[in-house]
């Protein structure tokens, strides 16, 4: 009983006071170091399918890759990603999974952009989404 009332106070402690975290120095706002995420649509994806210019990343297993991409995608969920970009970390970089409910193209994106690619877009639709509206793919 003393445990469970030592645990339900530690966290009623907990809850009601801010945590407190650092290594001694005086508590200040933390920076914002997490990237935007540049979003765009199927629609607008679509115009860029073809461009030299523009690399489509799928980040899909691949057993899902292998049932059909967006037409010369790359197969991005490899271990060794970093061979598949760019020189130019202008160009243009569009990530895409399975769907809304997959993150796997938003952690990509991210990867990507911390290592300072400065044009990267994620399509939250993903491979689902361009499948079912018609568009097509291509198979391996």
């Amino acid at each position: 009983m003393r445990l469970i009332f030592s645990l339900l106070l530690s966290l009623f402690v907990g809850v009601s006071q801010p945590a407190v975290a650092g290594a001694g120095d005086e508590m200040v706002a933390a920076d914002d170091f997490r990237f935007e995420l540049n979003i765009i649509n199927m629609h607008e994806a679509e115009q860029y399918v073809g461009n030299p210019d523009v690399l489509f990343y799928d980040v899909n297993t691949l057993e899902l890759w292998s049932e059909g991409f967006i037409p010369n995608a790359i197969h991005f969920f490899v271990e060794d990603w970093e061979r598949l970009l760019p020189e130019d970390k202008n160009k243009l970089m569009i990530f895409y999974c399975a769907n809304r409910l997959c993150n796997a193209s938003e952690l990509a994106a991210y990867a990507v952009m911390k290592k300072g690619y400065t044009n990267v877009r994620q399509m939250p639709d993903g491979i689902f989404g361009w499948r079912m509206s018609g568009r097509q793919v291509e198979l391996p």
